[in-house]
């Protein structure tokens, strides 16, 4: 099965949350609410500082994201 780059998704029980899960490696769930992010990933040491580089990116990618699902709804 293919999976957008990018998902969204909310769920009752944290009902002013908004969740950006990301398919991709490194794979993330974001809490847009907070910003809070969900590794669902291991990673070594070694590979922090790539991590570090890549999240705020990742992170703006889904924002923007949200914010392009969220203009299609009030079309």
């Amino acid at each position: 099965m293919e999976l957008p780059k990018f998902i969204l998704g909310d769920n009752t029980d944290f009902p002013n949350a908004i969740f950006i899960v990301h398919t991709e490696y490194p794979r993330f769930i974001i809490n847009l609410e907070d910003d809070e992010v969900e590794w669902l990933e291991d990673f070594s040491h070694d590979d922090e500082d790539e991590l570090t580089a890549e999240t705020e990116k990742l992170i703006e990618e889904a924002t923007a994201f949200y914010d392009r699902e969220v203009a299609r709804y009030k079309d």
